[in-house]
């Protein structure tokens, strides 16, 4: 049950990760002024950025070398108007020692997690919704417009309110071609769009111990979904492994006190779920695949932040290889989240076995998900993806309709040209 805070219970993890950059007892509703560990920026929000930071009429930045910038939604430019935006953000940032993502790295809150930049009881602000993926390794992030992104690059602080906290309890076990995307859509659309507004989600239960970096990132990444100001897991083993591979930094590992405060408690038994679909044109609007009837599938979209990582492209392979190769009249498009995915799909072999299938490849970043460049789907068409938004015209095209569903649910409809149970594939 939930709580009246008090000062004298214990602190979920967001209380206590905004307890120490502020230097406050924060509690739930308290406003804080933090101090920052890591600021990010897009090729869609830099641009803006630039001109706040220009009108606020400052000169210096703090902490350069905490800020970087992703060309990551334009990746490549797909006009002249953007190429231009692009030289602007090169020619902004260059002089001012700002990290600039070049064209193909990669996704800004991906490339934060493999550069060991999000680190466990770090606080992480990002133009961009998805900034929420970090939380994945037990960071506090959270999405922020580009005027907040620019008086941050000026200060090195943000303010915030404090949020409530929803623990959601995950317990059991994954059955047989049910993955974690089908987990998060149960979970959206169990909570609803608004259903955890400005509230953090912590993510802890026995299941959690057996959760990937990947499966956690992408729990983390769909909070926002849900209204969440950022969605937190624990720090443990996993998280620890993952970040010994790539910086000396081992962060603050932070975890919720025994009698932490939270707004509502929700568990979910893995074993218990089934393939899930989010229909259109909501995210919420999700139902077990085998109430859909056999809905047509023209475009088949396997990558961005929520579903191009090197595990996802795996669990698609397990599918298509039951196949034939992938259906005629259906498009099947992967966008790996950053290069260093590129890289592990090339090297094991995973890429040329989806090209030998019929399969197209985009080049690493966002790609097709918000419609700014890579494929774009016609009139009339329906796109079953493993993005995490599916609004009418999300794809660049209002006249489209989109499906949300896990790599394996993907893949069993690039082999059927339908949407079609993965557990019925043999």
């Amino acid at each position: 049950m939930s709580q009246t805070p008090s000062k004298t219970l214990g602190k979920t993890i967001a209380e206590k990760i905004l307890s120490a950059k502020s230097g406050a007892d924060a509690r739930a509703g308290d406003v804080v002024v933090c101090t920052l560990d890591h600021l990010m920026a897009t090729d869609g929000s830099m641009p803006m950025t630039i001109d706040y930071f220009e009108r606020m009429g400052a000169e210096e930045i703090t902490n350069p070398e905490r800020i970087v910038v992703a060309l990551d939604h334009y990746s490549p430019a797909p006009n002249r108007q953007t190429a231009t935006l692009h030289d602007q953000i090169r020619e902004f940032c260059g002089p001012r020692n700002i990290t600039v993502y070049k064209v193909g790295d990669g996704i800004g809150h991906q490339l934060a997690l493999e550069t060991g930049r999000a680190l466990p009881g770090s606080l992480i602000i990002g133009a961009d919704s998805h900034t929420v993926t970090c939380g994945g390794l037990n960071a506090f992030a959270t999405g922020v417009g580009s005027s907040d992104l620019a008086a941050a690059m000026i200060s090195g602080k943000i303010w915030l309110r404090v949020p409530e906290t929803i623990h959601v309890e995950l317990k059991g076990a994954l059955t047989d071609r049910v993955h974690t995307k089908d987990v998060a859509l149960a979970l959206v659309g169990k909570l609803r769009a608004d259903g955890a507004a400005y509230q953090a989600l912590e993510f802890d239960g026995p299941a959690v111990k057996s959760m990937t970096v990947d499966d956690r990132a992408l729990l983390a990444n769909l909070s926002v979904e849900m209204g969440a100001k950022c969605g937190i897991f624990p720090s443990d083993e996993v998280t620890t492994s993952y970040l010994e591979e790539r910086t000396a930094e081992s962060g603050d590992p932070t975890g919720a006190d025994s009698d932490a405060v939270y707004s509502r408690m929700v568990t979910l038994d893995l074993s218990g779920i089934a393939p899930q679909i989010a229909m259109p044109h909501r995210v919420d609007n999700v139902v077990p695949i085998t109430d859909v009837d056999e809905v047509p599938i023209h475009m088949v979209y396997i990558g961005t932040c929520a579903g191009g990582r090197t595990s996802d492209l795996h669990e698609a392979l397990e599918i298509l290889r039951t196949g034939s190769g992938i259906a005629s009249g259906t498009q099947a498009i992967f966008t790996p989240a950053s290069r260093s995915i590129l890289k592990d799909v090339s090297s094991d072999g995973s890429l040329a076995e989806f090209i030998g299938m019929g399969g197209i490849v985009q080049t690493a970043g966002c790609g097709s998900c918000c419609g700014t460049c890579g494929a774009i789907p016609g009139d009339g068409v329906n796109v079953i993806s493993t993005a995490n938004r599916n609004f009418k015209g999300r794809m660049g095209n209002a006249n489209a309709s989109i499906y949300l569903a896990s790599p394996a649910s993907c893949a069993a409809a690039a082999l059927s040209g339908r949407i079609t149970d993965p557990r019925d594939v043999t």
